[in-house]
């Protein structure tokens, strides 16, 4: 609250009051108006305000039986250790706060896991938002992994880097990828990866208990394109290579097959490959990610799913 003035602070001080009276103690607005001494409408405003201003954050807990049989329809179809489809907003059916929300959860289960855990992750809008939803948490028997670097070649950075932002909600070892997206050459590629701290990242990367990764789709809405990562006239090559979809910026076409040559022959994430024995997630939902996520399904490089209700019917559609 940095910045705000006293009546600021002080305004939304009575948000959160009201905000916890209404969502946690469970009051009705008259009885909020009367325990703050205002007018029911003035109480009515202040739970809106708790809830525009993000002072509250609600999970929903109730299995929602038309999601559960759309999970249960594709864990049974693409052979999935887990999945969880989380309702739409019909309104703006791919948002990506409930799913993230959900994430958020699988993502504290494993976190307050007494045993200690590797966990990876990629990187995205998706994941990022899910992180953001975490409590503040002291895992220090954890230890945190970057599945890929988030610089360019000018050495700016995108603003979806997960384990930075990690480092502000978990007390976890946190091991950030200190690489480029991209090489500049295959034999640069190299180099970066034999480089100590690189190669022990790799590591602990493949040996992960757990890992939770957005899916990116390709074409003119591509996140790699949009942000900057790729040119047009990669994002074209690729597209006439059959691309569908990326995972770490990986490219892989309809099958989950990766694209030869290109930008793979450059990446310098961690190597992709299926999904095994050990839980690998994909967080992702929207119309435009379809055909990415059905993908990756089929090439069985995810095994696991959180999605939303409308995602869920059109790749069980497909």
């Amino acid at each position: 609250m940095a910045g705000k003035g006293d009546a600021d602070v002080s305004r939304l001080d009575e948000a959160a009051r009201a905000g916890w009276l209404y969502y946690v103690a469970g009051n009705t607005q008259d009885e909020i108006a009367r325990k703050l001494g205002v007018s029911r409408q003035s109480a009515q405003r202040l739970v809106s305000l708790a809830v525009t201003e993000r002072l509250i954050k609600v999970r929903l807990d109730h299995p929602i039986a038309r999601c559960m049989e759309l999970g249960r329809n594709l864990a049974e179809r693409f052979a999935l250790r887990t999945c969880e489809v989380v309702p739409s907003d019909p309104a703006t059916p791919s948002s990506i706060i409930g799913i993230a929300q959900a994430a958020a959860g699988e993502m504290e289960r494993h976190l307050k896991s007494n045993e200690p855990k590797i966990i990876a992750f990629g990187t995205g809008r998706a994941l990022r938002a899910s992180v953001d939803q975490l409590p503040t948490m002291d895992c220090p028997q954890h230890k945190v992994v970057s599945l890929l670097g988030n610089m360019m070649s000018d050495g700016s950075a995108s603003a979806y880097n997960v384990i930075i932002r990690m480092a502000d909600r978990v007390n976890a070892r946190h091991y950030p990828m200190p690489l480029p997206v991209f090489a500049r050459s295959k034999r640069e590629r190299t180099l970066l990866h034999n480089q100590e701290p690189v190669h022990n990242i790799l590591e602990l990367a493949k040996d992960a208990d757990v890992t939770f990764v957005g899916v990116g789709n390709m074409g003119e809405n591509a996140p790699l394109f949009v942000d900057g990562f790729i040119s047009r006239d990669e994002m074209s090559a690729l597209a006439a290579a059959g691309a569908i979809g990326e995972i770490t910026s990986w490219v892989y076409d309809r099958n989950g097959e990766l694209i030869e040559g290109l930008t793979n022959d450059l990446v310098a994430s961690a190597p992709l490959g299926k999904a095994r024995d050990k839980p690998v997630i994909g967080i992702a939902a929207g119309e435009a990610k379809v055909d990415a996520i059905l993908g990756a399904l089929r090439g069985e490089l995810l095994n696991g799913l959180i999605t939303n209700e409308l995602t869920a019917e059109r790749l069980l559609a497909r």
